[in-house]
């Protein structure tokens, strides 16, 4: 008995943390696994992630290493990794968020045009910031992208290239998603730009049609010409990510540098039914008691 309540007390910790709760649901392709936790002493919250089984760990590991120089405020920030000799996991600031697949669950379809645009302007201001440090996400995905109430945070870095190396084919992976795999990182090639853009996409895509390789006339008007550059086959044919910014985020007449994302996320930006989940979430964990760890009794005199 001693022993079953160890394990359960294991498995309730990764590294330093305890669990709360898991942030993804189950039956959609993801890149890793993701929990909220909370150090012993109850004065640290964060998004903590694993890699999922079968990952290699050592190659999610060194994508983690990398992560921490990814800057901007569209990415969840790496502030802790795991240590030698520690199963791999790295750790974010946690805000209330959802991944994406769970906002539109939430709002029950597709989200609106205005909402696509400001989340597709943020991460490809995320995406240029990176490919500006001579870094590559590999990992954009719909379940990668959570929404918070400032704005969506990209994670989940190099989620492709933990999954298998450069040179091995990459379909047929249970956790990536075929449809925001580029087709030259599918083929096992190296990741690059063109193939974070065309994930992207991807992401916009289901964003507006809740799937990722919808019909060109699924798409909104407005937003075809671009999603549809994106998802070109031909990574030559892709805009880059500042390019898309800009076509997402037009600077206005009286801007006379590259407009920011931000301009987008005005009040509003969110529907309704996401924000009120992202408020019941925060409520919740604030409201979350974690188990007491069990303390052997002294033995008897």
């Amino acid at each position: 008995m001693e022993q079953s309540r160890a394990q359960q007390e294991s498995a309730r910790r990764i590294g330093p943390f305890r669990l709360i709760t898991r942030l993804d649901p189950p039956g959609s392709p993801l890149p890793c696994r993701r929990f909220v936790a909370r150090t012993e002493d109850g004065e640290h919250t964060v998004l903590l992630s694993t890699p999922l089984p079968g990952t290699d760990p050592a190659r999610f590991a060194a994508e983690a290493e990398a992560a921490r120089f990814l800057l901007g405020p569209w990415t969840a920030p790496v502030t802790g990794l795991a240590g030698p000799g520690e199963a791999p996991w790295y750790a974010s600031p946690y805000v209330p968020a959802l991944p994406l697949p769970v906002a539109l669950a939430v709002h029950g379809g597709p989200l609106p045009e205005a909402t696509v645009r400001a989340v597709g302007a943020a991460l490809a201001e995320a995406l240029a910031a990176a490919h500006g440090q001579g870094l590559n996400h590999a990992g954009v995905s719909p379940a990668a992208v959570l929404l918070t109430a400032d704005g969506p945070r990209l994670t989940c870095f190099g989620a492709v290239r933990a999954a298998a190396a450069d040179g091995e084919r990459r379909t047929g992976l249970p956790d990536l998603d075929p449809g925001a795999l580029a087709p030259e990182q599918a083929s096992g090639g190296r990741p690059r730009p063109p193939g974070d853009v065309f994930a992207l996409g991807a992401v916009l895509a289901y964003a507006s049609t809740g799937h990722t390789v919808p019909e060109r006339d699924e798409l909104p008007a407005a937003l075809r010409p671009v999603i549809s550059a994106c998802l070109a086959r031909d990574p030559a044919d892709r805009p880059t990510a500042p390019a898309l910014m800009t076509a997402l985020a037009p600077p206005t007449a009286h801007e006379t540098v590259l407009n920011s994302a931000g301009t987008l996320l005005t009040p509003g930006w969110l529907p309704g039914r996401v924000v009120a989940a992202l408020a019941r979430q925060s409520a919740e964990l604030l409201a979350a008691e974690l188990p007491v760890a069990q303390t052997p009794e002294p033995a008897a005199v």
